[in-house]
């Protein structure tokens, strides 16, 4: 069974796009929230998803606490090795539980 690689609903150009247009206009507007209601109208996302966008760029750039976008992708290739490590312990204990069982009964 192969596992389908996720695939982002906008394009990663779309993305810095957005965050663009929200750094350069964002002056011409009352507040942060009335240029991302403005620019993701613009751009056909909701004003939350501009927000989250612009919010992940300010961690990548080290303007903002938290996770980059590079550590939560090691997290979740580490994530996704333990699980596929857990697995093959798993197959591992119960081949050599048959194993054991069957040396016993010779």
């Amino acid at each position: 069974m192969t596992k389908q690689k996720y695939v982002p609903a906008y394009p990663a150009e779309l993305r810095e796009r957005g965050v663009r247009l929200f750094r350069e206009n964002r002056a011409d507007h009352a507040s942060d929230t009335a240029a991302f209601k403005a620019i993701a109208s613009k751009l056909g996302c909701s004003p939350d998803t501009l927000r989250a966008w612009c919010q992940q760029a300010e961690r990548n750039a080290g303007e903002r606490a938290g996770l980059t976008s590079a550590e939560k992708d090691r997290i979740k290739e580490l994530e996704r090795e333990v699980r596929e490590l857990r697995q093959a312990n798993e197959i591992l204990k119960k081949a050599s539980a048959y194993f054991a069982a069957a040396e016993l009964v010779l």
